[in-house]
């Protein structure tokens, strides 16, 4: 996981589209998520160099994949998750719109007017070569329209269409969202098509082929691992899982106590690095990378995730999680440590905190899924440099996965 993951100092890298493509993916509901990520695992990351590679470069494209959940991908690999994840994704949600516009009342043939608005939104954007969803709005006044969620709730709501039928359009690879208004934690798009935003149309795959493809990739950087891993990944059916992995053909192999799965040629030994501290961010793709995280987060879900299985801030260890961090409304980084580590690991920790720190500078960070232990350091009037609450049971030793 250290150098797979480019956690381990030594292994770090340029850009955050090395970073992406090596960890295939860079969770990006939080579009925080997708810079401190990169940060934790370049030599020498800026906000504007990201942005640029996003939005300039165009090197690093955001789409919503795996498990209905927006990633960060190269636009090669992003073509293969789209192949391999979206088409259901997109079917799952046409389906809720239809039933929400004609539940709604704005037309008792849901699926026709919609196929009809989707079209007029997309000739829209095209036409702007880039537009926001008030731009597309304007120019295709049904989608003015609202529907009602949640009605009856105390979450009762009225929400635009545009919104909706824009992510439908980037789900079937037809849109990218491009710069959002307002700076780079905002999550206001502009949006174009995906040959004016690329110079050219993503590439096909065959969805057989793109989940064979994207298991492959998934299994290097995150194996060995779980048939239950691959499926809670993915977020695929367990029939979608067998097939690809009857693709891949990969090897069975012992798994702390249980059968897991690696790619046969990577069976080898890897050398340990040295021992390493790391600061990761809410939803990192490393805390967020398997179904079973019992041997790297040991006894530590409810503090570092909430009830929705969001992680927050994690802080590690020589690749396993020893507590969680945030960022005051004055910029202090705040640590928590759950375990005593001892002096030589809490300063290398101390080193990386003060490296985000000085990183992120005036900036500010706050998860938008906080976990309990987020909240309380957050709210805790603690000192300046507050000592970290110990563990006075060491946690049971867990068996160390390759590397």
């Amino acid at each position: 996981m250290a150098r797979r993951h480019r956690l381990a100092p030594g292994s770090r890298v340029n850009t955050a589209t090395e970073v992406a493509r090596d960890i295939v993916g860079l969770h990006s509901t939080d579009p925080a998520t997708v810079f401190v990520a990169a940060w934790a695992r370049m030599k020498n990351a800026d906000v504007a160099s990201i942005e640029r590679e996003l939005y300039d470069d165009r090197s690093l494209v955001r789409v919503l994949v795996m498990r209905r959940t927006a990633f960060v991908l190269p636009p090669d690999l992003a073509a293969i998750a789209l192949a391999a994840c979206a088409r259901s994704v997109g079917q799952v949600q046409r389906k809720q719109l239809v039933q929400r516009i004609e539940k709604s009342g704005v037309a008792k043939d849901g699926a026709t007017w919609l196929h009809k608005q989707e079209e007029l939104a997309f000739n829209a954007v095209a036409a702007r070569t880039s537009a926001t969803a008030v731009q597309v709005s304007h120019d295709v006044p049904l989608l003015k329209h609202h529907l009602l969620l949640a009605e009856g709730t105390r979450n009762e709501a009225r929400v635009s269409l545009t919104p909706f039928i824009l992510r439908l359009l980037a789900v079937d690879g037809r849109l990218m969202r491009g710069r959002p208004r307002g700076g780079w934690l905002s999550t206001q798009w502009s949006w174009s098509t995906t040959e004016s935003w690329l110079g050219e149309a993503l590439t096909e795959w065959t969805i057989h082929a793109a989940q064979a493809e994207l298991v492959r990739r998934w299994l290097k950087a995150f194996g060995p691992a779980t048939v239950d891993d691959v499926r809670w990944w993915t977020g695929w059916t367990l029939g979608e899982v067998r097939r690809a992995l009857t693709e891949v053909a990969p090897v069975e192999v012992e798994l702390d106590g249980v059968t897991g799965i690696a790619l046969s040629d990577d069976l080898g030994p890897t050398r340990r690095p040295e021992p390493f501290a790391s600061l990761l961010a809410g939803l990192d793709p490393t805390v967020m990378g398997w179904a079973g995280r019992d041997w790297y987060l040991g006894a530590y879900r409810s503090a570092l995730f909430d009830r929705s299985g969001n992680a927050g801030p994690t802080i590690w260890w020589d690749g396993r999680v020893v507590g969680g961090w945030a960022q005051r409304p004055d910029g202090e980084i705040v640590l928590r440590l759950l375990e005593d580590i001892g002096r030589d690991a809490r300063t290398a920790v101390d080193s990386e905190a003060e490296r985000l720190r000085v990183w992120l500078g005036e900036r500010r960070v706050l998860p938008r899924f906080s976990t309990p232990l987020v909240k309380e350091l957050v709210a805790a009037d603690e000192a300046r440099e507050p000592r970290p609450r110990l563990r006075t049971t060491p946690r049971r030793s867990q068996k160390q996965r390759p590397g």
